[in-house]
């Protein structure tokens, strides 16, 4: 038994992949409740961590089973539970680990007793080492070399090189130690301001940062797996890529968004946010100034 493809389900994720057929998702991507207490429409993110690594491994071994035997995972957690996940899915499920990257933004968590929260974890895991998807010349996964920008070296890869496994979302809050002639991969937090916000789901991921993923880890008509749909960013994405979906979401209301977001794309619509992100951010330095007392 299958479910329909390009569509967002509205129940339980590991309900709804035990319809799917084995091996035959290419890539998933999963942005699960972190387990911090945070506020959803319709889950409880505040279980014991046994419970909560219990449901992990739950969720998770179902994952394993729809890739396909050359797929990807790639895991969006936050500090609580990132290394014991990571343990997990290497010890446990069988999949080899690629690349852990640091997705660091400035316009963090404020917090009152301990160092403010401004990162989060992406684990990105391949079930076969020695056969899977990276497509490392499409255009969103490359970036112009020092060579290029700085040095005019006539060697330079035309292409561009392959970026670090850092991602800073605001580089113009640290404008000497991230400049635009770097490797350092760049995507603005989809903040309250900007107009990609949906509005209606607190955590939502920037596309550009899902079209990196998507593209490197994915061809053109594949099959691509969001267990915690959310926002629907991943499913949005997907389709502007010409990839097929399947995504769970068990909120009414956040599935009665998502469906509204993908009503309005097209296939081969642009991804939202600035492809350049160092003037992704409005600049706030010929702002309005306050009138002297």
């Amino acid at each position: 038994m299958s479910l329909r493809h390009n569509a967002i389900h509205n129940q339980d994720c590991i309900a709804g992949m035990q319809k799917l057929d084995a091996e035959s998702v290419d890539l998933a991507f999963a942005d699960p409740p972190f387990n911090i207490g945070y506020q959803y429409d319709s889950y409880d993110d505040s279980l014991t961590s046994e419970n909560y690594m219990t449901w992990s491994r739950l969720w998770t071994a179902e994952v394993v089973r729809l890739l396909k035997p050359g797929g990807t995972f790639w895991l969006a957690i936050g500090d609580e539970y990132a290394a014991e996940l990571k343990v997990m899915l290497q010890a446990k499920l069988g999949l080899t680990y690629r690349n852990w990257v640091v997705w660091y933004y400035t316009f963090g968590v404020n917090c009152k007793n301990k160092f403010s929260r401004s990162h989060a974890h992406l684990l990105y895991m391949v079930k076969d080492p020695n056969s899977f998807t990276f497509n490392a010349d499409a255009p969103a996964v490359r970036v112009p070399s020092a060579r290029q920008l700085v040095y005019g070296d006539k060697r330079a890869n035309p292409k561009g090189r392959l970026p670090d496994d850092t991602w800073i979302l605001r580089p113009q809050d640290l404008p000497e130690g991230f400049r635009g002639d770097g490797d350092t991969w760049f995507f603005p937090r989809v903040c309250g301001t900007f107009k990609e916000r949906a509005g209606w789901h607190g955590c939502q991921m920037p596309e550009r940062l899902l079209g990196r993923i998507i593209e490197a880890c994915s061809n053109t008509s594949e099959l691509v797996l969001d267990p915690f749909a959310g926002s629907g960013t991943t499913p949005a994405v997907a389709k502007k890529l010409g990839r097929r979906f399947v995504a769970f979401e068990q909120s009414e209301e956040y599935c009665r968004q998502i469906e509204d977001r993908l009503s309005r794309i097209e296939p081969g619509d642009p991804l939202d946010g600035a492809p350049d992100p160092l003037t992704s951010v409005p600049d706030t330095a010929s702002g309005q100034k306050l009138k002297k007392a």
